[in-house]
């Protein structure tokens, strides 16, 4: 059976667990996550106990546009330019401020059985913490740290996802038992700080003890270099304007921190054998599908399996974002915001006056936009096709009875109903595996934002050379001639190399879930003064509220029959990023378009309230969730966040800006 990093079959544990260890350990499991004293005494045991908590960690993390850990929902992403539809969050008719509308994440009162919940998993983390030495001391020194160091690792990534949530939380770090009348456990709300420092205390304990790589048969597990990252990302996230009200001193101390987290991190990395994959556009691709073996670019991984069975944990993404010709989901749409954010193919903006047009989207592009994207007339082969050309238009004809040629009916070529010329193809397999069960694994955490965090520390600190060199390192790998920088040009100030990096974080991570987090930290919805927000103003950037994300259908210019007016005529156009003669390639289908497709608005917007056109709106106490009503109620002594009504109605008073 494939091990893996954060999964191990729930059925096939279960089943090992029910033959091989004793009816009392099972039952222990369900009384709160307890052990008996001999317990650890087995490194068996111990193994699958460790191997269930990554499975409690990941199990439901199948798409890269998920996140939060345990949630893993994909409504986040939904949030940013890169999908479109319109969330609650962001829906102009709503606004979420009493303890109802808070966020569930935190967890549910103790009944009379665990649920897979943020302090449960804590918990378990806790247990094996406190008791592997002791009760464990007949075991080897260096399996028991390797043990204690993932432990660490995973209290401290839910303890990050509980911050960007919250802000501050409780901290526990002990086993506590159930009580209604032990004060001792009544753990107020920690300050941000706090919890950060215990983060970064878990990760360097983790990175103390873990290895700086696995043997083959425990490839995904963390390592010391995935602590050391981790740490990075944290302390960048704790130095950016949400949760630092001094982010704009270049001089901050949480900006050097996090600076030097990042190179703390990339020296172990280096050491280690990681980096970034490959030297070209078409190895960028390509990494993206190498499977359950070691890959430069991933510093934490999401091993997934192939195959369609119960007990087999698939990898979603390929399958819903393929098209309905290709067997798949039906196909992503590509907001045109998106397929117009794309540098050009000398890593200039894509303006008017650098070349752009609109219509030809696909012209001279950046070498990432041809793997990111696919669209009507480029080569995305599949499992049953490696050669396929895609076909995603559409055309109208007249009705038989119409009374007049504004009567007409829509058909798709292919069957690809899709409302927007671009699609996504970013993370597929084109060499013919099965993507309906896909094993494809996730990359959580690459080598590349790595860099990208580090170039951000330096924006932040004025330090504008450092900034554009490692810029210059993610476009390099990818083919962007140096000149002008990478096409990136000469920033003029911090503001502008911040602006860059945050720019280059879309195009390199664009579809692997971390946009979101991106618009959080930087509070990029909006503009509050009264709440201390301006980051908007400060870079130079347009707010994301009051824009919507916009779709098109490729249209055929005429009311023709119901018969595809283009098939054959099509049949000879192929573009793929691989071939000698791409450029030729291109200019061919740039005439094709040209003469055959116009843009066309859809019937309903992508962005709509009921049918109507609407345009984001994010609340800005929506930074910071409230606590929802259930857990104020169960923990009385808890406060609310300022900008949420607490259980009885009141105003918060839980300030996570400290």
């Amino acid at each position: 059976m494939k091990r893996k990093v954060n999964l191990y079959i729930t059925s096939v544990l279960l089943l090992i667990l029910g033959s091989s260890c004793s009816d009392q350990f099972l039952q222990d499991m369900k009384n709160y996550g307890q052990t008996d004293d001999s317990f650890y005494e087995n490194q068996t045991r111990v193994d699958w106990y460790i191997d269930n908590i990554y499975y409690d960690f990941f199990s439901g993390y199948k798409s890269p546009l998920a996140t939060v850990v345990g949630s893993y929902s994909t409504t986040n992403s939904g949030m940013t330019e890169e999908i479109g539809g319109m969330q609650n969050m962001i829906n102009p008719t709503i606004t979420y401020q009493d303890a109802s509308d808070g966020s569930s994440y935190y967890g549910t009162p103790l009944a009379n059985k665990l649920y897979n919940e943020p302090y449960t998993r804590i918990r378990d983390c806790n247990s094996l913490i406190e008791e592997i030495d002791t009760k464990g001391a007949s075991l080897d020194e260096e399996y028991r740290n390797q043990a204690k160091g993932q432990m660490y690792y995973l209290r401290a990534i839910q303890y990050f996802d509980l911050m960007r949530t919250y802000g501050g939380v409780p901290i526990v770090t002990t086993v506590e038992d159930a009580s209604s009348t032990d004060e001792t456990i009544k753990l107020p709300r920690a300050s941000v700080s706090e919890v950060v420092a215990q983060i970064v205390a878990d990760l360097d304990m983790a990175a103390s003890l873990l290895p700086s790589t696995w043997p083959a048969s425990d490839y995904g597990r963390f390592t010391k270099g995935a602590a050391l990252a981790q740490k990075a990302r944290v302390l960048l996230t704790y130095a950016s304007p949400l949760f630092n009200s001094d982010w704009d001193n270049t001089g901050s101390e949480r900006w050097q921190n996090a600076l030097q987290a990042g190179l703390d991190a990339e020296t172990e990395l280096t050491d280690a054998g990681y980096g970034l994959y490959g030297s070209t556009a078409k190895d960028w691709a390509d990494m993206f599908v190498i499977d359950n073996s070691f890959c430069s670019e991933a510093i934490t991984v999401r091993l997934l399996g192939v195959g369609n069975s119960s007990s087999i944990e698939n990898n979603s993404w390929e399958n819903n974002i393929r098209l309905s010709s290709q067997g798949g989901g039906g196909g992503q749409e590509v907001p045109k915001e998106m397929i117009d954010l794309f540098p050009m193919a000398d890593g200039s903006l894509p303006t008017v006056a650098n070349g752009y047009d609109q219509f030809l989207f696909f012209m001279n592009r950046d070498p990432r936009f041809y793997r990111t994207f696919a669209f009507s007339g480029c080569k995305w082969g599949y499992k049953d096709n490696s050669e396929s050309t895609v076909w995603a238009y559409r055309w109208k004809d007249a009705a038989t009875n119409a009374a007049t040629t504004e009567d007409t009916i829509s058909h798709f070529s292919d069957e690809n109903s899709i409302s927007s010329p671009v699609f996504v193809r970013k993370m597929t397999d084109t060499n013919g595996t099965d993507f309906q069960y896909s094993g494809t694994d996730i990359f959580e955490y690459r080598y590349a934002e790595l860099l990208l965090n580090i170039a951000e520390c330096y924006a932040a600190k004025g330090d504008i050379a450092n900034c554009v060199n490692y810029l210059g390192r993610v476009r390099e790998r990818v083919g962007i001639p140096s000149a002008n920088n990478y096409g990136i040009g000469t920033l003029g100030d911090k503001y502008a190399a911040i602006e860059a990096c945050l720019y280059e974080r879309r195009i390199e991570l664009a579809y692997e879930g971390k946009r979101f987090w991106d618009v959080q930290r930087w509070m990029l919805y909006n503009d509050d003064s009264s709440a201390g927000n301006a980051t908007c103003s400060a870079l130079g950037i347009e707010p994301i509220n009051g824009t919507q994300r916009t779709g098109n259908y490729l249209q055929y210019k005429d009311v023709v029959t119901d018969a595809d007016p283009l098939e054959g005529v099509r049949d000879t156009l192929s573009v793929d990023p691989d071939d000698s003669d791409f450029a030729t390639e291109l200019q061919d289908l740039a005439t094709f378009y040209t003469d055959n497709f116009v843009f066309d608005d859809l019937e309903t917007p992508m962005d709509n309230v009921n049918g109507e056109a609407a345009q984001i709106d994010w609340k800005q106490n929506y930074y910071i969730m409230g606590l929802k009503t259930n857990a104020l109620v169960q923990n009385t002594w808890l406060e609310q966040t300022i900008g949420w009504k607490d259980a009885s109605g009141g105003d918060g008073t839980f300030d996570y800006r400290e």
